[in-house]
């Protein structure tokens, strides 16, 4: 049954209904027949799986017991390390069956990554595949298990998920690490209750195929979220990188409605020439989130598939807060309003409401959902800092205008102060992508003597363009003309890649930093 209204009749009627016993794999797995579809699985090389629930649930159930059998308990820090399969999923609602705690980790990190996030959460077991067995982080834990060789064949499929209270550790998230040391983010089983996307934004049905883009390790609710509500999900297991075009063919192939894409896959997807005319879609509902979703990009996907993307907000320890909706009118840029039943303000650095207009930081009241985190693991200061007061400050910088709707404009540490003007990067980003030139961007603050900061843009060139004077000269010109007279870049420097975070965002950090030290030497105008 569809939740969706007015935004305002959204607001009003939502309610919250959390059981006080509550475990994720009896509402995602358990519950399901035997015979009904659960995952349309399908690989680089055209290899294709349809697994039905039974299969699902007889893999979690030896997983379960595997794990018992390993001295594996209640409580327990468990890693996944493994590409998206079936077992993956069946390996983490395994771990959730017996009351241990799933850390789902990324192939795509390096040992020094894998081995700090194991060494952090005390992890007692690590799932993962020979591949990754040989990389020198099994000493790290005390047991590895490897998927390959018969790992499941000696134990039952027979196993009843313990009892839980919804107030118990399920998962633990780390964060990207882009602003410190990666936190572990831990979330209750109540959690998934609180990821309310699936309903709102997605309006996901029973039996409808989703697909949801974005490595695992930063959120299995991708995959949780959909089969609580009894959808199909569809996995792509690509080969090494990202491939938008068989992406696209995939997607095609099996007519998903319903899916998430993050701004950078779509930015990528703008490569694939007449993607509309050769991958011919059926999408119903199109979400987006992780990062700002640019009108450039926007309009481009309207142009090819015919569906107004509906961009999100939120944030490893709070997600979604806010959203856009199906019943809504979509306003291009801005991420929306405040999901129902999340309070979701603009405040000063009083924690006062902002007016319209004012920017302010978004701040979520803390422990007002069901997805609001515990804690941080083994770190109680910081958890009594950001989860123990009033507010949850996000450190987002954005302004509501007077129809309620959020307008990001950038981290609090990330905007530029130059000449007494407060600069979005991200505003000044959208404009100079819509140069055709210029394939991704980053824009920073950099030291000045005479206005303190001005705006310098870090730029990937398009194919077939070359960096000069000339060209630096034509795009600030552009941006100029299109964005402001003060928040253009006044500095240009091009380059080849831009550093990213491990969620795969670009992170303007380290690009502030070399700026600071006046140390970065490259083409630059």
């Amino acid at each position: 049954m569809s939740l969706l209204g007015s935004y305002e009749q959204m607001r009003a009627r939502h309610r919250w209904y959390v059981p006080q016993r509550y475990n994720i794999a009896s509402d995602v797995c358990d519950k399901h027949s035997s015979d009904k579809l659960a995952m349309i699985w399908e690989d680089y090389l055209g290899n294709e799986r349809r697994v039905v629930w039974g299969e699902l649930q007889d893999l979690s159930n030896r997983f379960a017991n595997l794990l018992r059998s390993r001295d594996v308990r209640h409580g327990d820090r468990v890693a996944v390390m493994l590409p998206p399969l079936p077992e993956t999923a069946a390996a983490i609602i395994g771990i959730l069956k017996i009351g241990a705690v799933g850390i789902t980790m990324s192939p795509l990190w390096s040992d020094e990554s894998l081995e700090y996030r194991l060494n952090d959460a005390q992890a007692k077991a690590l799932i993962t595949d020979d591949h990754n067995g040989t990389r020198g982080v099994g000493d790290v834990v005390e047991q590895v298990m490897l998927l390959d060789g018969g790992l499941l064949e000696r134990v039952s499929e027979s196993f009843d998920t313990v009892d839980t209270s919804a107030e118990e550790p399920a998962m633990i998230y780390y964060t990207s690490g882009s602003t410190g040391p990666p936190k572990g983010v831990v979330v209750a089983h109540r959690s998934l209750v609180g990821h309310n996307e699936f309903e709102y934004i997605q309006d996901l049905r029973k039996n409808e195929l989703s697909y949801w883009m974005g490595d695992w390790a930063w959120g299995v609710y991708k995959i949780l979220g959909p089969w609580r509500l009894g959808a199909v999900n569809v996995v792509y297991r690509s080969e090494h990188r990202y491939d938008p075009e068989k992406l696209l063919a995939v997607l095609s192939k099996y007519e998903v409605p319903n899916v998430f894409l993050n701004p950078t896959g779509i930015r990528l997807m703008m490569a694939v020439e007449n993607a509309g005319k050769r991958y011919p879609q059926k999408f119903r509902v199109v979400g987006s989130s992780n990062e700002p979703l640019g009108i450039h990009e926007s309009r481009w996907f309207r142009e090819q598939f015919g569906v107004t993307i509906l961009e999100s907000y939120g944030m490893t320890e709070a997600y979604p807060m806010t959203g856009n909706f199906l019943t809504m009118p979509v306003k291009e840029g801005s991420i929306g309003r405040p999901m129902p039943g999340w309070d979701v303000q603009i405040l000063n650095e009083r924690e006062e409401p902002v007016l319209v207009g004012e920017q302010g930081e978004i701040c979520l009241r803390a422990r007002s959902n069901p997805q609001y985190p515990l804690d941080y693991w083994n770190r109680p200061e910081k958890t009594r800092e950001d989860f123990g007061g009033e507010w949850f400050h996000s450190k987002d910088v954005a302004y509501q205008d007077e129809d309620g709707y959020f307008w990001h404009v950038g981290r609090t540490d990330e905007l530029i102060k130059s000449a007494g003007y407060r600069i979005s990067p991200n505003e000044v980003e959208v404009a100079c992508v819509k140069h055709p030139a210029v394939s991704e961007v980053a824009v920073v603050g950099s030291p000045d003597e005479r206005r303190g900061q001005v705006v310098k843009a870090f730029l990937i060139l398009a194919e077939g363009y070359e960096p000069s004077e000339k060209l630096a000269d034509e795009i600030k010109k552009f941006v100029r003309q299109r964005h402001s007279t003060f928040a253009y870049p006044r500095r240009i420097e091009f380059v080849e890649d831009l550093p990213r975070s491990q969620s795969g965002k670009v992170s303007r950090a380290p690009l502030r930093q070399s700026e600071a030290k006046k140390s970065k030497k490259s083409h630059a105008f």
